[in-house]
């Protein structure tokens, strides 16, 4: 399998403290690969290294075979090709979504407005609420703005897609809409990089599960394996602990 993101030796430091403490990470194309681990554990920061949101302190990381950590790299060419969607919605709450889905393509990817507003209308009803094209963000729920916040990652036509705990900022039953998305996507053979504390969506969805822990992967495999039968004791007490609640 060719791999979309190739993660080598990864270290990453703030100050001091070293969060990131050389991960080695592959995901292969149309893979769907859960991380999953304690809060501050460094998952989101290892996400946001992908793109480069995080500078790594040392390490390498590919996308389709490109360095992007290369001093040299063209970072915004290469972030193109990778949608990313975060924990609040980050949505511009003085446009209608249509607008919200539309600017970047216009001035990123220089597309005419009407190619634009086509897309937009074509990723809204992917995910289904072509009929708040108009609206605005205050006027939808946490979730519709989570699935506006996808639509727009989607209109630049990425080929991977990252999800910093998606679901995270959500009341409960809002979780479950924003992760029907999700799953469509998966299904398609989206290639796609999920932190995420939803241990069912895990099972259902991911291709392979990543434990992490304190900066480093302590456990990764199939998640019928990573998530019933876990080698390592800190992932066992981790899974316990997440079922308990």
């Amino acid at each position: 399998m060719t791999s979309a993101i190739e993660i080598v030796d990864l270290h990453k430091y703030f100050g001091e403290l070293e969060v990131l403490k050389g991960i080695d990470c592959q995901v292969a194309e149309r893979e769907v690969v859960c991380v999953i681990g304690p809060s501050g554990s460094g998952k989101s920061t290892l996400l946001r290294c992908v793109n480069r949101l995080e500078e790594p302190t040392s390490g390498t990381i590919l996308i389709e075979g490109e360095d992007i950590t290369d001093p040299d790299a063209d970072v915004d060419r290469l972030r193109i090709r990778i949608g990313m969607v975060f924990q609040q919605f980050n949505l511009f709450p003085h446009l209608n979504v249509l607008r919200n889905l539309t600017i970047a393509q216009t001035k990123v990817l220089k597309r005419s407005q009407d190619e634009a507003n086509e897309v937009a209308r074509a990723v809204m009803e992917r995910v289904g609420l072509l009929d708040k094209i108009d609206e605005y963000p205050i006027r939808l729920s946490g979730g519709q703005q989570q699935r506006v916040a996808i639509a727009r990652a989607l209109a630049m036509n990425p080929d991977m897609m990252l999800f910093d705990e998606p679901t995270s900022a959500l009341d409960p039953e809002l979780i479950g809409e924003v992760l029907d998305v999700m799953r469509g996507l998966a299904r398609d053979g989206m290639t796609m990089m999920v932190v995420t504390h939803e241990m069912s969506f895990a099972r259902e969805v991911a291709d392979r599960v990543v434990f992490m822990d304190d900066g480093v992967v302590v456990e990764e495999g199939p998640p019928n394996e990573t998530l019933t039968n876990p080698k390592t004791d800190r992932a066992r007490r981790f899974l316990r602990m997440v079922q308990e609640k």
